[in-house]
């Protein structure tokens, strides 16, 4: 089954989650507001982002607003102290399949070529 993580009131979440349901792809969504993922979640998924750097949305609000000091984690644990204090910096949403596939964010035609459908 598809794990859909990402934040109950995002709109791109709310598209991919009907785009699920629409096509009929068994899938759970997993707020991580509610549910932080694992540090151990936090680096598999930095892994297959290729890194923290991308795993994180640098044009949030949030993101702005985090002393300069913050924006610049110098090691793994600092990241993952950041991520699991502030998740909605990490990109929405975080699509993870059975097979192990990570992917971010949302579009149409990447749902499509990804879940086989179109």
């Amino acid at each position: 089954m598809t794990t859909l993580y990402g934040l109950k009131n995002c709109d791109t979440c709310k598209k991919a989650t009907k785009w699920l349901d629409r096509f009929g792809v068994a899938h759970t969504f997993v707020d991580y507001r509610e549910h932080k993922p694992a540090p151990e979640t936090l680096v598999a998924w930095a892994d297959k982002a290729g890194g923290f750097g991308a795993l994180v949305n640098k044009s949030s609000t949030t993101w702005r607003q985090l002393p300069d000091n913050r924006k610049t984690p110098g090691s793994e644990a600092e990241w993952k102290l950041l991520l699991r204090e502030h998740p909605q910096l990490i990109k929405r949403p975080v699509v993870v399949t059975e097979d192990g596939v990570v992917s971010q964010g949302f579009s149409d035609n990447a749902f499509k070529a990804r879940f086989g459908i179109g």
